[in-house]
């Protein structure tokens, strides 16, 4: 087995991973998900945080357990204030129980709109209007060619939005698409974020440059730096052989040319959306 390697990039204190999972085989496979993977647990996890030099996390509820947050909610006990949680619910959930996600530190709903996601597009928009009171946001994953049909109802959404891997075009286009246009509208906007993460879910020129991703990273940056973050999608779920997370922290050193900016898409951007 490989030895982890140590990241080039040196992250400034406060940094922020704000899209990895949880699994544990204590907690039931959803009747929705198309995978389960192996148990990633929070010993597993705080070893990665460490050698990355990275202070905060952001627990995402992955597909395997659809609208059952309890693997999350349960890990995310383990950070106490240097976690926040992103949740599927349940579209009937009541007030209380939102109240309740809230101050255990949920500031966001998942959608996952590829196959194995719990929530459809049918109820996005009850369901972010449901949560927009409490201040969550709506935290996006779909193909981002698909952003022309989907733009009038992203356009209605009370609440921020937060697109998942780069935008996740599959393939990736270049930045004249009309796609990606769009979703460079809505950065223009100020009511959108965009997470630099996942480049082998879209890449067709594989690692270790990811340069068809790349192109779009970087030129999602120059539009909105203010508005980047960055992840690991730690432990890589569906992937048979995952990338060393000091590679994926590493590309920022090819994404973004200015230290001033990689702290903010690692430190001021996360504060900010996830109120550390």
């Amino acid at each position: 087995m490989m030895t982890a390697r140590y990241p080039q990039l040196i992250a400034p204190p406060g940094s922020c991973d704000t899209h990895m999972h949880f699994y544990n085989d204590a907690y039931p496979t959803a009747p929705t998900a198309l995978m389960t993977p192996p148990n990633a647990w929070v010993d597993d996890y705080k070893t990665v945080q460490k050698r990355l030099g990275l202070d905060r996390v952001v627990v995402v509820q992955p597909t395997t357990y659809g609208t059952d947050n309890r693997c999350q909610l349960d890990a995310m006990t383990a950070f106490g204030t240097k976690a926040r949680g992103i949740v599927v619910p349940d579209p009937s959930i009541t007030e209380a129980e939102l109240q309740e996600l809230s101050d255990a530190g949920v500031c966001g709903v998942r959608f996952h709109m590829l196959p194995g996601g719990a929530l459809d597009w049918d109820v996005l928009e009850t369901v972010a209007s449901r949560v927009h009171p409490f201040g969550w946001h709506v935290q996006l994953q779909m193909n981002g060619r698909e952003f022309p049909e989907r733009e009038p109802l992203l356009k209605r959404l009370p609440c921020d939005l937060v697109v998942d891997h780069v935008g996740r075009f599959m393939g990736p286009v270049p930045p004249s698409d009309e796609a990606f246009k769009i979703l460079l509208g809505f950065l223009e906007r100020g009511r959108c974020w965009v997470k630099l993460s996942a480049p082998y879910e879209s890449s067709e020129n594989g690692p270790p440059g990811w340069e068809d991703v790349s192109t779009e990273a970087r030129e999602l940056v120059k539009s909105a730096p203010e508005r980047m973050l960055w992840a690991s999608n730690w432990p890589h779920p569906g992937q048979a052989d995952p990338p060393d997370e000091a590679d994926l922290l590493d590309l920022l050193l090819n994404w973004v040319d200015d230290a001033a900016i990689r702290t903010k898409i690692l430190r001021d951007n996360p504060a900010e959306l996830y109120r550390f």
